[in-house]
This record gives C-alpha cells, sequence and structure tokens, in this order.
C-alpha cells in the first residue's frame, strides 16, 4: 500500500510539473492601474524630451481611465510632439530595475492611437541592460483601436545580454512619426514567454 500511494504521489508530481511546464511565463512590468509610481518592478519613470529647452517639442505623460484596455483600471497616455524646426525626439523611459529576462523570449504590450488629436502609425522602442547595449525595434501598424503588440527578442537588435536589462524606452522622432504631433496610449507592458 505504501508503495502505491508513493507511486500516485510522484506520478501526481510529475503530472503537475508538465501541466505547470506548458503555461507561458508572464513578468507584468505595469498595467498603469493604480496610477501612481514605481511600476510593478519597483522601478521609476516618466516622460522625457531632448531639449526641455525647446518649447516647440514635448512629451507629457498622464493616465486615462476612459481609454484603457480591458474593463476596468487605467492605461498610460503620452501626448507627444515632435514638430520642430530643430532635430527632435522624446519619449517615455522605466526603470526595469536590472531584471533578468533570460526566461523570457518577447516584449508585450497594448497600444492605440487618438482618433480626435491624431497619432502616429510607427515609433521605436528600446531596451537597455546594464552593460551598456542598447536593442532596438520599430514598432508599426498602430490604429485607433487597441492593437497587441508582441515583439520577440531576436528582433530587438543590439541587445545580447537579458541578463540585466535596466530600461524599458518609447522614442518618439521626428524621422519615423508618420504624424509629428498626437496622443498614444500604452497598457499592460509585460515580458512572456511565448
Amino acid at each position: 500500500m505504501r508503495k502505491l500511494l508513493g507511486a500516485l504521489i510522484i506520478g501526481s508530481v510529475l503530472m503537475l510539473g508538465v501541466v505547470g511546464s506548458g503555461h507561458a511565463a508572464v513578468l507584468l512590468v505595469d498595467d498603469f492601474d493604480d496610477c501612481t509610481k514605481p511600476n510593478a518592478l519597483s522601478g521609476d519613470y516618466g516622460a522625457w524630451n531632448k531639449d526641455p529647452n525647446d518649447t516647440t517639442q514635448s512629451c507629457v505623460e498622464t493616465f486615462d481611465g476612459d481609454i484603457k484596455y480591458g474593463m476596468a483600471g487605467y492605461s498610460l497616455k503620452l501626448d507627444y510632439d515632435v514638430d520642430s524646426a530643430n532635430p527632435a525626439y522624446n519619449g517615455f523611459w522605466m526603470d526595469l530595475a536590472n531584471s533578468d529576462l533570460r526566461q523570457y523570449n518577447s516584449l508585450v504590450f497594448y497600444v492605440k492611437g487618438d482618433e480626435g488629436d491624431g497619432f502616429t502609425t510607427q515609433f521605436k522602442i528600446e531596451l537597455k541592460n546594464a552593460g551598456a547595449e542598447v536593442g532596438r525595434a520599430i514598432v508599426t501598424g498602430v490604429t485607433n483601436k487597441w492593437r497587441r503588440v508582441v515583439i520577440p527578442f531576436r528582433k530587438i537588435d543590439g541587445l545580447t545580454d537579458w541578463s540585466k536589462v535596466t530600461q524599458f524606452v518609447i522614442v518618439f522622432d521626428d524621422i519615423n512619426a508618420t504624424d509629428k504631433d498626437g496622443i498614444i496610449y500604452i497598457d499592460n507592458i509585460t515580458f512572456e514567454t511565448l
């Protein structure tokens, strides 16, 4: 009887391991539902501007409870302007607290443009690590409807060490922006194994 009970327990543990390994790993960075800093990784974040003294370019972050992905909560609202006579770029940065992302393979988030104020259909993202590497990718296909963006790590050029990732950055610039003055909404930023 003890042998049978032991075999059942071992079999159950092995089955749990197989079932558990079939689920995707997810690391929440932020869903913005509490409208406060820090993010879910205890990291700070905020909008940044190439030249704060140039009033013709800017990026401002706020939270929006009316426009969000899902039925409840808030989204991150990025009101950007790169329509300047000077070289212009700005965006949003988020501290990732030296996260070890080696068990994940994709950056995932939701994005939507503001139909009333206009929006760029593409922008750049960057991931930075403790070794001063910067990985970059272009997000395309932004519309006025929520879209799930999945960027596999293999598509992020320039980053080879995923053991201490320090920062996630959204970049609006006068070269890539299809609309140089507009609003983009971001929600549910995660790293996932897909």
